[in-house]
């Protein structure tokens, strides 16, 4: 068989897999149009995947039911010292792990095709960018992959027969005997999900699970994980961030990064029409950012994903219509509901139907008692479809950023919008996060955790570390951005929204923006920076006056009951937590004794 790579290690590495793993069939992804529609017209033939009339060259999948999210209780970062992953990562001895991921990769791809996936992350050639190698059995992987990254012999091309990869190996771990009929989708048992990362050797293995983000591993596992491992080695940072472009009426151009846990508005925000007459934005990405510290000091970040896996429900018009607009044509839903005339359906889009079969299956209507499609169904869509990419959302030197964004989910206590007084003071903002649990992992629903720079599940190593590399890397960065927290979720006695958001949240970033050229005023607190109401451009938004001087308050008593709980995560982290993060902590606490004294 001829191969279409000299890489010996690359080659050693297949060889070594193919002698486990046992696939009846090996194939080498090119990453062409006609590999996809082989894949696509596979999966059609096994009723794994339905085509959608309304929908061009798109399927609809649905998952079984104990894969349908991130497992956090399954992922794993196996390295020599337990302290190196830290409270917030579940540790395993590389060894013990390898010998029972072992067991379960033996034989497990027997009578399935075995796809050999070169990827890069970045545009292909960018020195920002990784190569990696994922191997899976699963067409449905091969697809989503062609989608999110950048697949084939042009990769193969750029790592030539010397260069690095990350390797990334999957398996469904559903074995086929001869004659046995494949099922709709393929996986293990939960007790039989395994998603480890070896950061000390940049390698990924994944089994038994089907869904993205266990099995597309050029995403959180090697994106997020592995890179945050690789980026504190090579002094830059891999985030959990998206990157958008917002500009003025007068041309003037603003980069965001902004961090917000998943099914937390990410996607919502990066495609953001905004309201404020005159200014717009283009997307870079929506999901993640790799970001280095350019020759001149500045700070540049690219998007490494090709496509957006976004959350379905509640992706409608009002929220999204950039998204609803990228999800005409080319793309794959998991997860949503049929309707009866061949299109997807979610809670929360903008129509209303009567009668589909549900994520499971089954005939559904709005009487059923239950949720049509899964509270985290997916689409995948290519970014190039996006009506407002950024031109420049491919360019290999990444953007400037200006701007860097840490967010989530409060109920009480967080006030809309405030500014840091510097780059320690904004590391320890965005380690102080904190949020309600989603649907986008296995667990408890609606319960608050910390979720420092929304990395909890993400960061492949000690957070304590990590957000000291964040303190070495701010040293370096010459042009420092302006560094905010938000909070959209504000809710009154009443349970109810306080501030509308969506489009709306443009008026807080135009502030943001007119705060980095010095136009807009701002009022020093306790915690930080808050604008006035004045400060904002409010337009014709219709808020009580009363909801704004509640929304831009500081609620003195109560970041002071905040402050011990922060005291408590923190000594989690022992000798880990920076001592620059703790002079932060103490004069945040000497702040609001001041501030309690004058009230």
């Amino acid at each position: 068989m001829s191969l279409p790579t000299s890489n010996q290690k690359l080659i050693s590495w297949v060889a070594e897999v193919i002698a486990m793993c046992t696939p009846d069939r090996v194939e080498w992804c090119d990453g062409s149009q006609a590999e996809y529609d082989r894949c696509y017209s596979l999966l059609v033939a096994l009723g794994a995947g339905v085509p959608l009339k309304k929908r061009p060259h798109s399927l609809l999948f649905s998952s079984d039911p104990s894969d349908v999210a991130r497992v956090e209780g399954r992922t794993y970062i196996a390295c020599r010292n337990k302290e190196d992953a830290g409270p917030t990562n579940i540790w395993a001895p590389p060894h013990e792990l390898k010998a029972t991921m072992k067991k379960l990769y033996d034989g497990c791809m027997k009578g399935r095709t075995m796809y050999v996936i070169p990827f890069s992350m970045g545009p292909v050639g960018s020195f920002m960018s990784k190569i990696g190698i994922e191997i899976t059995d699963s067409a449905y992987v091969v697809m989503n992959m062609h989608i999110m990254t950048r697949v084939g012999t042009r990769v193969l091309e750029a790592l030539g027969s010397e260069g690095h990869f990350i390797p990334c190996l999957h398996s469904v771990g559903a074995p086929l005997q001869p004659g046995q009929k494949d099922v709709l989708w393929p996986c293990a048992p939960m007790d039989k999900k395994y998603i480890s990362h070896f950061p000390e050797e940049d390698l990924i293995w994944s089994y038994g699970s089907g869904y993205g983000g266990n099995a597309l591993l050029g995403k959180k596992c090697l994106a997020l994980r592995i890179a945050s491992t690789m980026a504190r080695r090579e002094g830059w940072l891999a985030e959990h961030m998206l990157i958008m472009r917002m500009v003025s009426p007068e041309g003037k151009k603003f980069h965001i990064c902004a961090a917000f846990p998943s099914a937390c508005g990410k996607t919502n925000l990066a495609m953001i029409t905004p309201t404020v007459p005159g200014w717009r934005v283009e997307t870079v990405g929506d999901d993640i950012a790799w970001m280095r510290v350019a020759d001149d000091g500045s700070l540049r970040a690219i998007n490494p994903e090709a496509g957006f896996f976004g959350v379905a429900p509640g992706t409608n018009y009002d929220s999204n219509p950039m998204a609803m607009e990228c999800l005409k044509e080319n793309c794959i839903f998991t997860n949503c509901v049929l309707t009866d005339d061949g299109d997807v359906w979610w809670e929360g889009k903008d129509n209303r139907i009567d009668h589909g079969i549900d994520w499971k299956g089954r005939d559904w209507t709005p009487k059923s008692g239950e949720k049509g499609a899964h509270p985290n169904a997916r689409f995948t869509a290519p970014a190039r479809q996006c009506p407002v990419i950024c031109p420049d959302w491919e360019d290999p030197n990444g953007v400037p950023v200006d701007i860097i964004v840490f967010g989530g989910r409060r109920g009480q206590l967080v006030p809309l919008v405030y500014e840091s007084l510097g780059w320690d003071h904004g590391v320890f903002m965005g380690s102080q996060a904190s949020s309600e649990t989603t649907a986008a992992n296995i667990g408890s629903v609606g319960q608050l955790r910390r979720d420092p720079m929304a990395m909890t599940p993400f960061c492949g190593y000690n957070m304590g570390d990590y957000w000291s590399h964040w303190l070495k890397v701010g040293d370096t960065v010459k042009q420092q951005p302006k560094i905010y927290y938000t909070n959209w979720f504000r809710k009154d006695a009443r349970g109810k929204f306080m501030w509308p958001g969506f489009g709306e949240n443009s008026r807080v970033l135009k502030w943001m923006c007119q705060r980095k050229t010095g136009e807009a005023g701002i009022q020093q607190t306790a915690i930080g920076g808050l604008p006035r109401a004045s400060d904002l451009d409010l337009g014709t938004l219709k808020i009580d006056s009363a909801v704004m001087q509640e929304l831009l308050a500081v609620d003195v008593p109560g970041w002071k009951r905040e402050v011990p709980e922060l005291r408590k995560f923190y000594s989690k982290f022992g000798a880990k937590f920076p001592r620059r993060l703790e002079q932060q902590l103490d004069a945040l606490d000497a702040r609001l004794q001041q501030a309690t004294a004058k009230l």
